[in-house]
């Protein structure tokens, strides 16, 4: 199910034209912070957007070739009341958490965490030098399902299906589905997609989408143009909603890499204090106290 190579997926693709592309709602600059230990890296989507992107709740890029700025990483941890994806381009990390789980996050791969009830969790670089460069993303859980029981999944990098287009974009797909193609994890509340793409210059890129869904596109690599308006390498597009666009159009101003983000509102009161979101202040508060209490995870 999650070993699909580039060639058996050839077959699978579809096409997908999109008639009317979203357009750029805002473009946003993300935030340089220290996080964990010490580890530098941009937040890019922060608690402002919550609200306007749910349910996607933060996105963190992280790259670097100097040591100091990763190597200390981000010892144990709490959270509760969501889900953490992280998406290495490039590096190594070391994943432990309170239930048991352990699991080495290598170039191109994904680790997917539900932290439900409550899981603590390490992340702790296994390099000494070189680069260290991807995301992580936080996606809510509903209501009914904060308080499941954690859980977790590793994938490789030949976990995650590939495949090209015809107009020669090449695409990775983590989640939902694209082109004909299912990505390697699916969520059927948040219906999350999750798209790593590459263009060369001139080169373009089409995806449907529902018009209810929040979507956004943050390039890491080039230079990208979404219905005539430029998007600079390290910034976030958020995507207008539109009843009349079917998806969006992409067009690589120059070589380009970019992940393209979609998924379903909850619609539902956000509340977060640090590593817990819950849908009321007394909810965060009584993790907090659990945590304290050696019970968050019990």
């Amino acid at each position: 199910m999650y070993q699909q190579s580039e060639v058996n997926l050839a077959s699978l693709v579809q096409a997908e034209v999109v008639q009317q592309s979203r357009k750029v709602e805002q473009l946003v600059i993300g935030q340089s912070v220290s996080d964990g230990a010490g580890v530098k890296l941009t937040r890019v989507l922060t608690g402002s957007y919550q609200v306007r992107l749910d349910p996607f709740l933060m996105l963190d890029a992280f790259g670097s070739d100097v040591p100091d700025e990763y190597i200390a990483g981000f010892p144990s941890h709490p959270h509760r009341g969501f889900e953490t994806i992280t998406y290495m381009l490039e590096g190594k990390m070391r994943h432990r958490d309170s239930a048991g789980n352990e699991g080495l996050l290598e170039d191109g791969g994904v680790q997917w965490m539900t932290a439900g009830r409550g899981v603590i969790h390490s992340e702790m670089p296994e390099q000494k030098n070189g680069r260290m460069e991807g995301f992580q993303l936080w996606l809510n859980l509903a209501a009914k399902d904060k308080m499941s029981a954690p859980w977790y999944r590793d994938f490789s990098h030949s976990d995650i299906p590939e495949f090209s287009t015809e107009l020669g974009a090449k695409v990775r797909l983590i989640a939902g589905f694209s082109h004909g193609v299912t990505g390697a994890m699916q969520r059927a509340t948040t219906e999350p997609l999750f798209l790593d793409v590459h263009l060369a210059a001139q080169q373009s890129f089409s995806q449907t989408m529902a018009a209810h869904l929040n979507a956004f596109v943050y390039v890491y690599r080039g230079e990208i143009e979404i219905a005539g308006q430029q998007i600079a390498s390290k910034r976030m597009a958020i995507l207008k909603k539109d009843a009349l666009a079917d998806g969006v159009q992409i067009k690589a101003s120059s070589d380009a890499r970019f992940i393209l983000l979609a998924g379903q509102p909850l619609g539902e009161a956000i509340v977060q204090h640090g590593p817990f979101v819950m849908n009321t202040q007394a909810e965060v508060m009584q993790a907090v106290r659990d945590f304290h209490d050696g019970v968050l995870v019990t």
